[in-house]
């Protein structure tokens, strides 16, 4: 073999061996190739194959936890340490640095093929490192915002459904209430067609007329109706076109605040309570104003106070110098409202301007003015008339006039003897009620027990008015009246009826109803116990209706 043919020979194994190690270097740059960056050979990009190790849900796992070129986790430190080539993919440092090495100048970012270099290389200090895919963030976004929504809907609805339980069961309850309403009603009418007419008739009555006595007859005889449990009533009212009874009760306790409880005379067990303010103390007058659903209260407290009996609130309260014992509101102007105190004066005042009085009347005592009733003024004077009455006797006042005091009715004023109520009819009677004087050392009050007190005989002088200062008395009845306490009584306006004026015997427990006319007895009628606090009456469903608090006890009677 000559030296030439060595020469091929030796040249044949270097490019035998520089074939085999271009080999090895495409092994294992196919080895180092990331698996996100993998192809297969039907990839026209690539035209060697390239073999991905694992399968797809591991990769998924792996994602973003470990390095893409040897699918290893990388750490918080060391060799393998998580680190990032400018273009900001990220690798474990030694796989990194090890790819890069090999390449030399031509090396390039596994993934995105932008040249680097070693000193491009940045560790990373991070603990762990997670990507969250923003297509999938925003469906969990869009979930979460619909279930919010769905969840205030519901919320919406619950509420709905609350509402209207709770519209379901008031429902339920006004039925249960007009299913009772209508029974009453049904009774009352049966009872009605089955009373003869004659019932009415056959009542013996004594007549009192001076010295002398007898006997008469007349129709349209009261009858209990309903009795109504009122603990703590001391006066009440009756309002005629809400149909409702109002009743000024005391809580029981000491300091026991004042309420009043608003009554259905349709249906009895249908009561509502409008709390006072505890400054009102007890109250000492109530009046149901005639289609306004107000009531106005007098109380101790040096209160005067309307009250709305349909919203349940005070409308408004005015103070006052001194206690309230009566109050009235205005026969005519639905505006102008009247007090009398305990010190004797008479207040009056406008609901429209709620600052200070219109006018204030000194009266001609410091006795409480007791009862205070509006009047039709005489067309001529153009003033408002109020009879007042109080120990002294029978009062007019002309409010708005020059006049500065009250005018004292002379047949009123009677020596050894006291005023103790006064009723009026709406038209021209007025029936006053006295009893002698007690002559003590020490001067009895209202505010005593009730039980020293005692029937004495008395008297019910009845007047009739012609005018201004124009005043006749017409007769008087003899009549059991209390020692102590100031009663109360009325004057009934019956249709087709001569005026029955009624008032409490304190002897017998009885209502007894006199007929004005012939100063005649016509009705007796019984009361729980002996001391009765308030009588008033009312037209309605076309008959008279009568009321009568006696303890803690109301009875209403009706006349056809």
């Amino acid at each position: 073999m000559d030296y030439v043919d060595m020469i091929a020979i030796e040249d044949q194994q270097d490019e035998e061996e520089h074939e085999e190690e271009e080999e090895e270097e495409e092994s294992e740059e196919a080895e180092w190739i990331p698996s996100s960056s993998r192809v297969s050979g039907n990839d026209k990009k690539s035209s060697k194959e390239v073999v991905v190790c694992g399968d797809d849900d591991f990769n998924l796992d792996i994602e973003g936890l470990c390095c893409p070129i040897c699918t290893e986790p990388w750490t918080t430190g060391g060799l393998h340490q998580i680190s990032c080539l400018p273009c900001g993919h990220i690798y474990g440092l030694s796989c990194i640095k090890k790819w890069i090495q090999q390449r030399s100048r031509s090396a390039k970012c596994p993934q995105c093929n932008k040249k680097c270099t070693r000193k491009d290389v940045r560790v990373l200090y991070a603990e762990q490192l997670h990507v969250v895919d923003a297509e999938v963030q925003k469906q969990v976004q869009s979930l979460e915002a619909k279930c919010a929504l769905l969840e205030q809907k519901n919320a919406i609805c619950c509420k709905k459904e609350v509402e209207a339980q709770k519209r379901e069961a008031d429902l339920h309850l006004k039925v249960a209430k007009l299913t009772e309403k209508t029974k009453y009603l049904e009774r009352l009418l049966k009872d009605r067609q089955r009373e003869p007419f004659a019932s009415n008739l056959g009542y013996q009555r004594r007549v009192i007329n001076g010295n002398g006595s007898g006997s008469v007859f007349c129709s349209g005889a009261f009858t209990l109706q309903r009795e109504f449990q009122v603990d703590g009533g001391r006066y009440f009212d009756i309002d005629a076109s809400g149909q409702l009874m109002i009743v000024a009760r005391r809580q029981n306790g000491t300091g026991g605040t004042s309420i009043l409880s608003k009554i259905s005379l349709l249906a009895p067990n249908e009561r509502e309570d409008i709390h006072l303010p505890a400054y009102t103390k007890a109250v000492r007058a109530l009046c149901v104003r005639p289609c306004t659903r107000q009531a106005l209260v007098a109380s101790l407290g040096k209160k005067l106070s309307i009250v709305s009996t349909e919203s349940n609130n005070t409308v408004v309260t005015y103070d006052l110098p001194a206690s309230a014992w009566s109050c009235s509101w205005d026969v005519d102007n639905p505006y102008y409202v009247y007090t009398g105190l305990q010190n004797g004066m008479v207040m009056s005042f406008d609901t429209r301007q709620t600052k200070a009085p219109l006018e204030t009347r000194i009266g001609l005592s410091c006795n409480p003015v007791h009862t205070l009733i509006s009047v039709a003024p005489d067309s001529s004077s153009g003033t408002t008339t109020l009879l007042s009455a109080s120990q002294i006797g029978i009062c007019e006042w002309n409010i708005g006039s020059s006049e500065e005091r009250p005018y004292l009715i002379p047949e009123s004023k009677n020596e050894g003897q006291v005023c103790i109520s006064l009723a009026h009819s709406g038209g021209d009677d007025i029936v006053a009620s006295f009893r002698p004087k007690i002559e003590t050392s020490t001067q009895i009050t209202v505010s005593q027990s009730p039980s020293i007190s005692c029937g004495v005989e008395g008297c019910h002088v009845v007047y009739k008015r012609g005018g201004a200062h124009s005043y006749q008395k017409t007769g008087s009845l003899v009549a059991e009246v209390d020692s102590i306490r100031l009663p109360k009584c009325s004057i009934i306006n019956k249709p087709n009826h001569s005026p029955m004026f009624v008032a409490a015997n304190e002897v017998t427990s009885d209502l007894v109803l006199h007929d004005l006319s012939k100063l005649a007895v016509v009705q007796r009628l019984k009361t729980p116990k002996n001391q009765i606090s308030d009588v008033k009456c009312a037209q309605i469903w076309n008959s008279s209706v009568m009321g009568c608090l006696s303890g803690d006890v109301v009875q209403l009677f009706t006349s056809p």
